[in-house]
């Protein structure tokens, strides 16, 4: 049986198998991102220790920071998304990455925006990208193979394999069908989610012209305290541009993860009205 969200108490940690304790709001540069090194340390100075990176095509405040971490290395979770689909280019990406980072090991790789069949096949089929992640992962090289995907049912089905430890997957106010779809499936296995796009692109933070009179859009924070008080929601994802944003995502750290009931159910209803009036997104 899949929990319900809990409003009032989220927990501001989970376990994630393969890694150990990891701080539920986790951190994601992009690359038009404006963090700084310094900023990124700040976020890891005051608990978040899941922290995502936008990978080889992007420098990034969070290269600068992991390359100069080196002998505290252990203190973060680093999680990148794998391009290759075949074991050529997966060696390539997989030497330049820890060039990149100057690291011998990640802790999550996840497959990026695995889309089709057809892709997943190729992936695990003879001469796939498979085949280098998981010999990675046998040495420790790699801690936890995961998916990146919009496609649900597909994750939910590719998570009951050998080949996956975790999925990474679209969930917010807008688009809950991960309760339906992931949740579950995550819950049977046991096998950490970690969901991303949780201000859907900034729309939650914008009125729709359904809104009743009086309603105020949410702030960044309740929208992220919307998608932590999923229990299911192993790590959510934030993705700040600039110190003020980061400052004020921080306080979810201090102030706690939890929201009313009714603030709960109007930001519910608040998502529904952006889906119907943005609707561009499954």
């Amino acid at each position: 049986m899949i929990p319900k969200p809990d409003t009032r108490t989220p927990a501001t940690h989970a376990d994630f198998p393969g890694l150990g304790r990891v701080c539920r709001l986790g951190l994601a540069l992009r690359g038009n991102t404006a963090l700084m090194a310094e900023d990124v340390a700040a976020a890891v100075e005051r608990g978040v220790n899941f922290l995502n990176w936008p990978g080889l095509e992007h420098e990034s405040g969070l290269t600068a920071y992991l390359r100069a971490l080196r002998k505290d290395r252990e203190k973060v979770f680093v999680a990148a998304q794998f391009m290759a689909r075949t074991a050529d280019e997966a060696k390539r990406e997989w030497d330049g990455m820890r060039e990149a980072l100057q690291t011998e090991y990640l802790d999550v790789l996840t497959y990026y925006y695995v889309e089709s069949e057809a892709e997943w096949k190729q992936i695990i089929g003879p001469g796939g990208a498979a085949g280098v992640l998981e010999k990675a992962r046998e040495n420790g090289e790699v801690k936890v193979l995961g998916l990146t995907s919009h496609q649900r049912d597909l994750a939910a089905k590719w998570m009951d394999t050998d080949h996956l430890d975790a999925v990474m997957i679209r969930y917010n106010a807008a688009h809950l069908g991960a309760e339906r779809d992931v949740f579950p499936v995550a819950g049977r296995l046991k096998k950490p989610v970690v969901v991303y796009a949780v201000l859907r692109w900034g729309d939650l933070l914008r009125p729709t012209p359904e809104d009743p009179p009086g309603f105020s859009p949410p702030s960044a924070t309740d929208v992220y305290r919307f998608a932590l008080c999923h229990p299911s929601v192993t790590v959510a994802l934030m993705a700040p541009d600039g110190r003020a944003e980061l400052e004020a995502n921080l306080t979810l750290l201090t102030e706690g993860m939890g929201m009313s009931r009714e603030a709960y159910q109007a930001l519910a209803g608040h998502g529904g009205r952006v889906r119907a009036h943005r609707p561009h997104f499954p």
